[in-house]
């Protein structure tokens, strides 16, 4: 390689001379020569380049560089009450307690915060109401972190992160109940369902289920409790997970009836969700990214959203 740059020098240099004597233009055989002698180096500047911008893209993603609502300090929202297994655990301890790294979200959250590069003491919770952060216009918070459901609709007045959690709906109902077994989204026909507004839950009921009743639809995941405590309701649709909270600690005598396979209904995906246009999604993307490829979030839904196998499924 070195030989072949001293002849290619020789070359120029001849080239050059026999240039400034037909064209007297110094100026223009020093551009010929510059040109030439650079095309073996081009590879190797590219390389540089990208190196340097790889460089700059890690360094947009520590803490000094992040865009915050409160620089040092990543504000995280989340609902005004959580439930395990998102926060806290199934049998009650750390209940609302999102600070404990506790449940899915909880501990995620701080996986995310760590990747980016923050101590614990550096992540400030916030309370929202679901619906209210799904609001164009900024936030008080960085990101909101409570079961967000990815859809055209949400996206047209915010950002939402990478999936983080990607579920299925399911159907509960008290034990005994008719739909108890049910086998197809057929079985529930004449069964008067439950959902909350602003989840994905109630567009399945809708759209999917389709039942002869038109479904009672409540303001929050707690209301749809209560209805069927109530005997307002003989079966609620939420997400798996919440389901399985909703069985061991919120509805006595419930069971999970099944959850719909994947013909029935396309899986959630849950994403953090932005005031539309914030920077900080592509370093939160990039962390989650990472998490997954490293195998912590599936550790992660291993430990706190899969409470067992043999759950029946409700085909369509």
């Amino acid at each position: 390689m070195s030989t072949h740059r001293t002849r290619l020098g020789r070359l120029l240099v001849v080239v050059t001379a026999l240039t400034m004597l037909a064209a007297a233009c110094a100026d223009d055989a020093g551009t010929t020569t510059t040109t030439s002698a650079a095309t073996p180096a081009t590879a190797a500047e590219t390389t540089t380049t990208e190196a340097t911008t790889s460089t700059t893209e890690l360094a947009a993603c520590t803490v000094d560089n992040l865009t915050l609502v409160t620089p040092g300090t990543l504000t995280i929202a989340t609902g005004e009450t959580t439930f395990p297994p998102w926060v806290g655990t199934l049998d009650g301890d750390f209940f609302d307690e999102p600070t404990s790294k506790t449940g899915f979200e909880s501990a995620l959250a701080y996986e995310i915060a760590g990747y980016l590069g923050f101590s614990d003491d550096q992540v400030v919770w916030e309370r929202t109401g679901f619906d209210e952060a799904i609001i164009a216009g900024p936030k008080d918070w960085d990101f909101n972190m409570q079961q967000y459901s990815v859809t055209p609709v949400r996206d047209e007045v915010v950002d939402f992160s990478v999936p983080y959690y990607v579920t299925t709906q399911a159907l509960v109902v008290l034990d005994g109940s008719p739909y108890a077994e049910a086998k197809t989204i057929e079985d529930l026909k004449g069964a008067k369902l439950g959902a909350a507004l602003g989840t994905t839950s109630v567009d399945f009921v809708d759209l999917i289920i389709q039942p002869d009743t038109p479904p009672n639809v409540y303001d929050e995941n707690f209301d749809v409790v209560s209805a069927m405590n109530a005997g307002q309701i003989e079966g609620l649709v939420v997400d798996l997970p919440t389901a399985y909270y909703v069985t061991s600690a919120q509805v006595e005598g419930s069971v999970i009836a099944g959850k719909f396979d994947a013909d029935a209904a396309q899986p959630d995906e849950y994403g953090l969700l932005f005031a539309e246009g914030n920077p900080l999604v592509g370093c939160v993307n990039e962390a989650i990214n990472s998490l997954l490829a490293d195998g912590t979030i599936d550790n992660l839904i291993t430990e706190w959203l899969e409470q067992g196998g043999g759950i029946n499924v409700i085909t369509g």
